[in-house]
């Protein structure tokens, strides 16, 4: 697994927030997971469309790591693993959810096109 050279170096508590849910992936994932409850590794992959194997496995990798996802596995023939949202990870719902109004509201004043909504998101407007 790659290493990084340097520490990494948070001085700000934005910064924390954004290396936990920041990026393309992590916050969609996020919110299928808050919309769904609990899914299967190839029900979050078909709930994200364009994702690859290989990011999907590294974000919830990430995310376990950060303990946003919990991971369960059950110990039966055909294995099944499921992920959901721990406490941590619920606690983020409502900040994403506020950052959705919030852009939907401002990038219609921007470019007058309107955002098209995300299936599972019911909060944008």
């Amino acid at each position: 697994m790659y290493q990084k050279k340097l520490k990494e170096d948070i001085r700000c508590p934005l910064e924390y927030g954004l290396e936990i849910f920041g990026g393309k992936w992590k916050s969609r994932i996020i919110c299928v997971l808050a919309a769904m409850d609990t899914l299967r590794y190839s029900e979050i992959r078909k709930e994200m469309c364009n994702i690859t194997d290989a990011v999907l496995a590294s974000t919830l990798k990430q995310l376990i790591a950060d303990d946003i996802v919990c991971r369960k596995s059950y110990d039966e023939i055909p294995p099944r693993v499921e992920y959901s949202l721990t406490e941590k990870g619920k606690s983020i719902v409502p900040i994403l959810y506020s950052i959705c109004k919030w852009s939907g509201f401002f990038y219609k004043h921007v470019d007058e096109s309107a955002l098209t909504r995300c299936q599972k998101c019911d909060y944008y407007e």
